[in-house]
């Protein structure tokens, strides 16, 4: 049998590979659509629970340098993008080290919120960044439950409570009420950008209009600092530091095989359309 070798690749945390004497730049994969839901096949979902640990271990290093954060998302649940950032953020200060996010296809709506929780951001000039928008989708089974001769019968105390009910029909007032809470949330993941970006965004541009731009232009608009990747830019800023990628603990279900078949394949449909719609 031949050797395993360990060349070419990150180290991970908790491996004990890295020299003592060293300095460290920790390395968290925030890769994943962005929900509240754990995965049950324990990968391709972000929110608190998921990198919690990830996160202590990247910024509890003893000779950290930096921290890079490593993101691939095409975004989701608005809560879980800002619990994140707000994590990234209160580690940061409490250690006083620099966080550095990297773009790779897409970190658009809540993977561009998670990217401006760092100091600094570089995307690959074929990035995929922005989308700074909300949205919410579902589907209307009124006239399809009327022709298999169904009766809906729904029942409620506070006249509200039924709002968008997707086998009622559609009243205007609910979608005004939505359409409410779409602007509530823009307004503060507006407020989030100019907080983090700051003189640097490119105030002549509409920057919140949901559109996505790649990675050379969005430097241009000042949503992103530079084009580069991150081997190049951690050797460069930190040219004696060795790269450690803080995994995360992996969940219970995960461990145990839980989960099953079909409700992995339940949660892949649901990821293919949230990245689908950025090609990919």
């Amino acid at each position: 049998m031949g050797k395993t070798s360990l060349a070419g690749r990150i180290p991970v945390v908790g491996e004990r590979l890295e020299r003592k004497d060293k300095d460290v730049v920790a390395v968290v994969k925030l890769h994943g659509v962005i929900t509240p839901q754990a995965s049950p096949i324990g990968r391709g979902v972000l929110n608190l629970a998921s990198v919690e640990s990830a996160l202590t271990r990247a910024f509890g290093h003893h000779r950290l340098q930096a921290v890079a954060l490593q993101i691939n998302s095409p975004g989701g649940a608005p809560t879980q993008s800002g619990l994140i950032a707000e994590r990234i953020r209160q580690l940061a200060d409490e250690k006083n080290v620099p966080v550095l996010a990297f773009c790779e296809d897409v970190a658009a709506s809540g993977g561009y919120w998670l990217a401006c929780a760092a100091d600094e951001i570089i995307a690959h000039r074929t990035s995929q960044v922005g989308s700074i928008g909300v949205i919410s989708g579902g589907f209307g089974f009124e006239g399809l439950i009327s022709r298999l001769g169904i009766e809906r019968r729904l029942h409620t105390a506070g006249e509200n409570k039924a709002r968008l009910d997707p086998f009622s029909p559609e009243k205007p007032e609910d979608v005004e009420w939505l359409k409410g809470v779409h602007s509530d949330l823009h307004g503060l993941f507006t407020e989030w950008v100019r907080e983090r970006r700051g003189e640097r965004l490119d105030t002549s541009q509409d920057l919140f209009t949901g559109d996505i731009w790649l990675g050379t232009r969005a430097v241009e608009l000042g949503l992103v600092d530079r084009v580069g990747n991150l081997r190049d830019v951690v050797h460069e800023r930190f040219p004696d530091a060795e790269l450690i990628v803080a995994e995360p603990k992996k969940p219970l279900a995960a461990k145990l095989g839980l989960g099953g078949p079909m409700s992995a394949l339940l949660t892949a449909v649901e990821h293919r359309a949230a990245w689908s719609r950025f090609g990919l």
